[in-house]
């Protein structure tokens, strides 16, 4: 109907420079009239390749899950990939070769796997990496031979909240942690620690209690420290919403933030700023760590299509920031 070649028509689907500014108008203007549409499926049998990747989540009640996948959809769209999500009930997967099978049926060019690591929910990686094949990349764990991986320095920003803490003149510090069989959990706890001794202060159990991230767990890990710590002088949260429960408790109890009690946290979660007093906290850019994860995808992907030999291991790591705030005793400043 457009009375040219498929070659041209090709072009004009594909964006390609190479036609003329009317010839491209008349095949845009009858594939209107006609309603047509690309078939993606014929496409993705000649060029084998389907422009689509995998996810695989878990726990998107929580925000940091929630961000990070908000994060990997608009990357994987701005690169022209369509995302498959498979958004597991629970943390400990029990039929992984499932879960792999399910992308692969689809055709999917690569997989994310962003459910976080937690207890030994990643024991399997061993037995089914060299099985899996499409190239796959990993979020927030351990660093493994032979796998790819990316995360946020959580022992660092740990470790530079609890350095803010101490600059700040105080040794009696406390620290409610997230659930410690989450590795990123356990990560921040070791930055903690490791602040503290590295300064000649040795912790104790007394000095921690553990929460769920929920702002209800830091209330009840908040009181288990006024019981167990009640000498203490600051205490470093593991994360936002657990120190709005520490805010919200003090003022309750009359204990004054920051005089009588510093208090950071973790995530810079947009409400932080307007917490009262406003909370100084560690941020992650999980929007970053997200787009990152679909860059290095793409980027294996790519190595595969073109039978390149690269590593399969590599460990992209984002440094965290500190955002000072009132809740350490020191104005609005970043």
């Amino acid at each position: 109907m457009a009375g040219v070649s498929r070659q041209t028509v090709s072009r004009v689907l594909n964006n390609h420079p190479d036609v003329a500014e009317e010839t491209r108008n008349k095949i845009l203007e009858v594939m209107r009239r006609l309603e047509y549409r690309p078939n993606a499926v014929a496409r993705s049998l000649i060029k084998q390749t389907t422009n689509s990747i995998g996810l695989v989540t878990a726990g998107l009640e929580f925000i940091g899950p929630s961000v990070t996948m908000s994060g990997i959809t608009k990357k994987a769209e701005q690169l022209g990939y369509g995302v498959y999500v498979k958004e597991l009930p629970r943390f400990n997967p029990e039929n992984i070769q499932y879960i792999i099978d399910w992308f692969l049926t689809r055709q999917v060019d690569g997989i994310i796997w962003a459910v976080p690591e937690i207890g030994d929910n990643r024991s399997w990686i061993d037995d089914f990496t060299d099985k899996i094949e499409v190239p796959i990349i990993f979020l927030t764990a351990a660093d493994r031979l032979n796998v790819s991986t990316v995360v946020i320095d959580n022992y660092q920003g740990a470790k530079i909240a609890t350095d803010h803490i101490i600059s700040r003149g105080k040794k009696k510090i406390a620290h409610i942690s997230g659930p410690l069989d989450w590795w990123e959990s356990k990560q921040r706890f070791l930055g903690w620690q490791d602040a503290l001794i590295r300064e000649g202060i040795k912790p104790n159990e007394n000095m921690v209690a553990e929460g769920n991230w929920s702002s209800k767990s830091g209330k009840k890990a908040f009181d288990q420290l006024l019981y167990s710590f009640p000498e203490m002088d600051a205490i470093f949260v593991a994360n936002d919403q657990m120190a709005l429960a520490v805010l919200h408790t003090a003022c309750e109890k009359g204990i004054n933030i920051p005089k009588d009690l510093l208090v950071v946290g973790f995530d810079n979660i947009p409400e932080s700023e307007f917490f009262y007093p406003s909370l100084t906290t560690v941020s992650q850019d999980l929007l970053s760590l997200g787009c990152l994860a679909v860059e290095e995808l793409i980027y294996l992907i790519r190595a595969k299509n073109l039978k390149q030999t690269i590593s399969k291991h590599n460990y992209r790591v984002l440094q965290p920031s500190l955002i000072i705030r009132k809740s350490s005793g020191l104005g609005v400043t970043s």
